[in-house]
């Protein structure tokens, strides 16, 4: 381990920490991602801002060696994150009712006010169909926006400045590498990673589950980012 690893280890515990021991800090956050108005949405670009843009970083760690580089963006990246992550709570509020409609039309009579008192085997059932339903009809969008501001931060230097410029959207989707995009990202994570890993998150009480979304982003840039060092 070398020393900028230690730093870092040792700064994300610490962020972690003061979380749990200071009583303030754990009461607003826990407060603020139980609320059902606007608070809601701070916290889901908050998490996502930190944490997604923190499985960047550790992704570039492991295949590249350090933590940020120039022309990487941080910064562009932790303000895409949030946007993205404002986007996903939207969509799982909205997947996650729209469900109860669909599988009541399918003869299960469910509702959002009974769901956590029904039987393990019916909540899992509505936990797969939130999130086959989302990542089917959501992901694949929102992966297409994210590689095009992804590439736009890459292809303006990495500065604030460079990111708000004028986004060449249809140059960069042009340009795409659309069969990677379609049998690697689209065909394989969505199935065998999203799927079963959302459907988790839908197991959980709501005001966990964009925090668990969060999460599963750092997760997932690990494990593409082990998977590319393989392959090279």
């Amino acid at each position: 381990m070398k020393r900028q690893d230690f730093i870092f280890i040792i700064g994300v515990l610490i962020f972690i920490l003061l979380f749990v021991a200071i009583e303030p800090l754990k009461d607003w956050f826990l407060s603020w991602s139980a609320a059902k108005d606007w608070r809601a949405f701070v916290l889901a670009f908050l998490k996502f801002g930190i944490l997604a843009t923190l499985g960047e970083c550790i992704g570039l760690r492991i295949t590249q060696g350090v933590y940020n580089k120039k022309r990487f963006g941080v910064l562009p990246r932790a303000l895409v994150w949030g946007v993205l992550g404002l986007c996903i709570s939207i969509a799982m509020g909205i997947f996650a009712s729209g469900s109860f409609g669909f599988l009541n039309q399918c003869g299960l009579d469910i509702a959002p006010q009974t769901i956590a008192e029904e039987c393990f085997g019916t909540r899992l059932l509505y936990a797969f169909t939130v999130s086959v339903l989302m990542n089917t009809f959501f992901a694949p969008v929102f992966m297409t926006v994210h590689k095009i501001t992804d590439t736009h931060i890459i292809n303006t230097g990495g500065t604030l400045r460079g990111f708000f410029t004028p986004i060449p959207a249809k140059k960069i989707v042009c340009e795409m590498d659309w069969q990677r995009q379609w049998s690697f990202v689209f065909m394989k994570t969505i199935p065998f990673f999203w799927y079963p890993a959302h459907t988790l998150t839908f197991m959980l009480p709501g005001e966990y589950r964009v925090l668990c979304a969060a999460l599963l982003g750092v997760a997932l840039g690990i494990i593409l980012s082990i998977a590319n060092l393989k392959k090279k």
